[in-house]
């Protein structure tokens, strides 16, 4: 399975605006499912649900992996085959009500999949990782930074595709689903007061005059 599809065309970005889409895709990237349980999952209706499922068909993010009779009609069941990854130009050029719409939903979908996991025990291993790192950067380094960070993405694809490899071979065991969120963004500098924050955060808030960057 292709783990993600390039995008270098801003309309194309522009589609998957939508946060419903966000939450489509993220829905069926380890299963198998029907716009029907999609639907009452999301508490939206079937119609809705299907428009939006059929526009990440068309645009080659689902695939269709059956099709079940059910009660005179047929029923499709999906999943994912790809996430979008949008290229740097791409992102340059899309509007910025879409750039805001993306990121609302995707940092949605990250906060919901974080705190389940973290219920669930996610975060017990010795090596899992979360962390916040602030930094004061020129524009070197913001470049450098978002350098590293795409070759970290590529790297993560690389592990991925290794363990795929070891897996077919029966040589680990079963697969073990495993989320890795990258972030890199301009701080503003007019952050919510101290008192505003939970009491581990506080400690972490620092200010400056120069650009200044999170990557988490």
């Amino acid at each position: 399975m292709k783990r993600y599809k390039d995008i270098a065309d801003p309309s194309l970005a522009k589609a998957l605006a939508h946060p419903l889409r966000t939450h489509i895709l993220a829905g069926l990237e380890h299963r198998t499912a029907s716009p029907s349980e999609l639907a009452s999952e999301f508490g939206v209706s079937l119609g809705v649900l299907s428009y939006h499922v059929r526009r990440l068909h068309a645009l080659g993010f689902l695939r269709l992996v059956k099709q079940v009779p059910r009660r005179g009609a047929t029923e499709h069941y999906y999943t994912t085959v790809a996430g979008p990854r949008i290229s740097n130009e791409a992102w340059g050029s899309t509007p910025t009500i879409v750039k805001q719409a993306m990121v609302t939903a995707s940092l949605g979908e990250i906060g919901v999949q974080a705190s389940a996991a973290a219920q669930a025990g996610g975060f017990d291993t010795s090596d899992a990782h979360l962390s916040r790192s602030p930094v004061t950067v020129d524009a070197q380094g913001w470049k450098e930074l978002a350098g590293a960070l795409d070759a970290l993405v590529s790297r993560v694809e690389e592990i991925e595709a290794q363990s795929h490899e070891r897996l077919a071979r029966g040589e680990d065991g079963d697969g073990r689903p495993a989320t890795v969120v990258l972030m890199l963004f301009h701080t503003p500098l007019d952050l919510p007061r101290t008192d505003t924050l939970p009491p581990a955060e506080m400690h972490q808030q620092t200010h400056g005059r120069r650009r200044r960057a999170a990557a988490v």
